[in-house]
């Protein structure tokens, strides 16, 4: 199969949520036949829920598209670091491949934080390939929080 970057695609996502006042992270999944089953931006404060980051999302679609807890073979496309909380679904879904943009210093749980790949407890380690569109993703975040600086919000 022709390797194709999916960044794009994850960053209009990003976009998206950044229009609808999420923090502006997005994630697309990958089929292990190369097709996209789900994409997803932050979906946080819209739906009133913590866990609804993008990865989240994107996972949870995966999932009910193919009728199982575990994605084999799948590869997800994400434009900031994941979190611990996601890092351990993506581990639990056993996804194959994890691409991301940005690091996340701050909150990042793969390479930064609680890095959940590392930890003998950790039953899967996804391939992780990062630094994808990182500048893209990273001047993203930070004209969304400086946008908020700006404007009383944070």
């Amino acid at each position: 199969m022709e390797f194709k970057s999916h960044m794009p695609e994850a960053l209009a996502q990003a976009h998206e949520a950044a229009a609808r006042g999420e923090v502006p992270v997005g994630a697309v999944l990958i089929g292990a036949d190369g097709r996209v089953l789900a994409r997803a931006g932050n979906r946080t404060r819209e739906l009133s829920d913590p866990t609804a980051h993008a990865e989240i999302l994107a996972i949870r679609e995966g999932c009910r598209l193919l009728g199982s807890e575990r994605l084999p073979g799948t590869r997800l496309w994400v434009t900031l670091e994941p979190c611990p909380m996601c890092a351990a679904a993506i581990s639990a879904a056993r996804i194959e491949v994890l691409y991301y943009g940005a690091d996340d210093p701050r909150m990042g749980g793969v390479r930064y934080g609680a890095r959940v790949f590392d930890h003998p407890q950790c039953h899967h380690r996804p391939e992780i390939i990062d630094g994808i569109s990182a500048g893209e993703s990273r001047q993203l975040l930070l004209e969304f929080f400086r946008g908020l600086r700006g404007n009383g919000n944070l």
